[in-house]
Parts: C-alpha cells; sequence; structure tokens
C-alpha cells in the first residue's frame, strides 16, 4: 500500500470514529487508525511458508493434528471468527512437517474469509501439495458477526468439515477420522 493510501485508510478510519460519536482527538484514540492499519497489514499478510515435505519412509497410516486454533474475519461483516481446525491425512509416499498444518490454517484463515471455504480450501491444499490417499478437515468456530449483532446468541458454535479421498469414500477410515478428531 501506497503511503497516501495509508493516509487516505487512516483517514477513513478517523471518519468512522466520528460517525460513531468517538473524538478522535482523544488521548486513547490518537494513534488508533494508524494502530488499526498495522494491525489490519499484520494479519492479513501471514508469514509465508515452504510446504516442507519428507518421503513417508512406507508410513500410511492416519495422521491427525487437533486443535490448531486460528482467527479470521467475517467477510460479511469484517467481524472476527475463531476457533480450532483439525486437519487428518493419510500419507501415500509423502508426509509433511507438522508446523506446516498449522501454517496451511493460518494461510486461509487469515483474511476475509466465510468457514465452509476456509474449511475446503485447507483441505485442497493438503491435497495438492502432499497427494494423500485421503484427507479430513473439521473447523469449529465462534461467530462474533452472530454474538454480536443480529441474533445476538453467545456460545455458540458452527462446524464445518471436508473429506477427500479415503476418508470420504471409506467408511472404516472416515469414522476413524471421526474418532480421533473428537
Amino acid at each position: 500500500m501506497s503511503q497516501v493510501d495509508k493516509c487516505q485508510v487512516e483517514q477513513n478510519i478517523y471518519n468512522i470514529l466520528e460517525y460513531i460519536k468517538e473524538d478522535p482527538k482523544r488521548e486513547g484514540l490518537l494513534d488508533t487508525p494508524k494502530r488499526y492499519i498495522k494491525f489490519i497489514d499484520e494479519f492479513l499478510n501471514p508469514t509465508p511458508f515452504k510446504m516442507t515435505v519428507f518421503d513417508s519412509e512406507q508410513y500410511d497410516e492416519m495422521i491427525v493434528c487437533n486443535g490448531i486454533s486460528f482467527y479470521s474475519l467475517c467477510e460479511h461483516h469484517i467481524a472476527p471468527f475463531f476457533g480450532e481446525a483439525t486437519i487428518a491425512y493419510i500419507p501415500c509416499k509423502k508426509i509433511v512437517g507438522l508446523s506446516k498444518l498449522a501454517r496451511t490454517v493460518d494461510k486461509f484463515s487469515r483474511r476475509l474469509q466465510n468457514q465452509e471455504r476456509m474449511t475446503q480450501q485447507i483441505a485442497n491444499f493438503i491435497s495438492e501439495h502432499l497427494e494423500p490417499k485421503g484427507v479430513g478437515v473439521i473447523v469449529k468456530a465462534r461467530h462474533l458477526c452472530m454474538e454480536m449483532r443480529g441474533i445476538k446468541k453467545s456460545n455458540v458454535f458452527t462446524t464445518t468439515s471436508c473429506l477427500k479421498g479415503v476418508l470420504m469414500e471409506d467408511e472404516k477410515a472416515r469414522n476413524e477420522f471421526l474418532g480421533m478428531a473428537k
């Protein structure tokens, strides 16, 4: 973003503060437009990473990573949604460095997003890079757009899933995944 663009965005945030009847010149709000721009720039630009893969050494059992926390912004309201993702895959020839599963969640959550698309994007990305026998992704999240506005219901969790390959086609593999994902 160019300096001119940042100044325009900063002014827009200043205007929003005035719109909500705040005093942008108040001590606590003086640097809020700059801080908000810094937050948005940082949040929406997660650190790029290389999908480090290794030979599976014939390992062909399910690998499950539970409890991967994430934060995202609802594309409809620009309000936060957050929760945990579970990723599982059954290797064919390649396994991945485990931190890359969490980085994959960050790659797709740290943007204006919806949970359904994010779940599919994570599964597709793992499938493309590992070419596993199967992939499963479950995302469970709270949406502040639902809790703070509209219906105003708190502690409601939305769960989405995406299954590919044997995790979709084979009932035994699917049940194993769902059991390990709990």
